[in-house]
């Protein structure tokens, strides 16, 4: 525990490497196994890019007021829950009989062409039929399964780091 526990920039490595692992496995997926990312693929992509670019800026800053690290660690643990609630909203769509499953949109391409941002946004929230296709499993857990199971570890951790918080900034102090 103290190895992961040991300071803040410690604190802000082991996340770093949480979000470069999940991205560095979809990347594989999509590029080695020709796996094509839905609108909630990338949204959740998205929400684990942005707490690893915030952790990366935590390693940078190395915040040494206690509020500024308590700041980073929130942010952190923002992204990982919006991305927890898609991971959750993929996995409705995909327990979702064939009859009551929403129609599919068109690719990525055409929506940024045609339409608004805010409406791209609210369809990424919501997803389509393409979010409900189950294209891989592992241990009969399917993509966006092992995605929550992820993001619960970094919410856990980030949880973990605020009960100890006191004791691991006060590590930077020395």
């Amino acid at each position: 525990m103290e190895l992961i526990l040991k300071d803040s920039r410690r604190t802000f490595q082991v996340v770093l490497v949480a979000s470069i692992c999940m991205i560095g496995v979809a990347f594989y997926m999509e590029n080695f196994l020709q796996l094509e990312p839905c609108i909630l693929c990338y949204m959740q992509r998205g929400a684990v890019i942005a707490f690893g670019v915030i952790a990366a800026l935590g390693i940078i800053v190395n915040p040494k007021k206690l509020n500024s690290y308590r700041l980073f660690v929130l942010f952190i643990l923002i992204f990982a829950l919006i991305g927890a609630s898609l991971a959750i909203r993929q996995l409705y769509l995909q327990s979702l009989p064939d009859e009551l499953v929403p129609s599919c949109a068109p690719d990525m391409e055409y929506l940024f062409d045609n339409l608004p941002f805010l409406e791209i946004l609210i369809l990424a929230f919501t997803g389509d039929g393409n979010c409900s296709e189950v294209l891989w499993t592992f241990l009969g857990i399917s993509i966006p399964g092992w995605v929550l199971i992820g993001l619960c570890f970094v919410i856990i951790y980030c949880l973990v780091i605020f009960k100890f918080v006191d004791q691991i900034h006060s590590h930077n102090q020395n």
